[in-house]
């Protein structure tokens, strides 16, 4: 469903423009002048309108977050979400994640969060999806070794297929579940998350670690 049209976007987005990062490519390798004191940068591809960007970047005061979203009409309300809390670890770009290597420099990332994606079903979309090996070798430009990728949808084909896909790409799988939430609300949620998780639709979630090998088999699930 097509996001409805923000009234005021640049207004409001001019607002919030010390969290909006317009010089992407420049600021490559260059990441952590934004915050000299942060422990690790992690990458939220997708961040819509910023609860989970939000809170975690709240619980993780040590960490400098990055968040990449394409919809302005949905980065603005994430960006007006971080300024009321007035959280000063977070930092948007208007941007795809194709252009990653643009942005970040080999090994300048530590954590890459992949939350609901489009499921794009059927084969002759499966390239856009953002866990295909395509992705996947991006990922591995700019993740530093043993870095990992924090993926959670709600579309069950498309998580067995994911599965698949890490492995082959040189990633390990860990805490790998179908239904995460099954024994109480388990981390922070998205808004999407919240409203799925009500109607009883079951979570899956993995990490995948990034190893300098291919690992031959995905781990099993619950």
């Amino acid at each position: 469903m097509r996001m409805r049209k923000k009234p005021n976007l640049i207004p409001r987005m001019e607002r919030c423009a010390r969290v909006q990062i317009t010089d992407s490519e420049e600021r490559r390798g260059r990441w952590g002048e934004l915050m000299p004191e942060a422990k690790a940068l992690h990458l939220e591809l997708g961040c819509g309108k910023g609860r989970f960007t939000a809170e975690m970047a709240a619980g993780m005061p040590e960490t400098l977050f990055v968040a990449v979203e394409r919809v302005p009409d949905a980065m603005v309300i994430a960006m007006e979400r971080v300024c009321a809390l007035e959280l000063h670890n977070v930092f948007f770009v208007d941007a795809d994640a194709a252009q990653l290597p643009a942005f970040f420099a080999p090994g300048e990332v530590d954590r890459i969060y992949i939350n609901f994606c489009d499921p794009w079903p059927g084969n002759r979309h499966a390239k856009r999806r953002l866990t295909h090996p395509n992705f996947l070798r991006l990922y591995r430009q700019v993740l530093k070794e043993g870095g990992d990728i924090h993926f959670k949808t709600d579309n069950r084909d498309l998580f067995e297929w994911s599965l698949l896909q890490f492995p082959q790409a040189g990633f390990s799988l860990e805490q790998v579940t179908r239904d995460l939430h099954a024994g109480g609300i388990c981390g922070v949620m998205t808004d999407y998350e919240e409203k799925f998780h009500l109607l009883g639709t079951p979570i899956n979630r993995c990490e995948a670690v990034m190893g300098p090998e291919s690992v031959s088999d995905p781990a099993a699930g619950e």
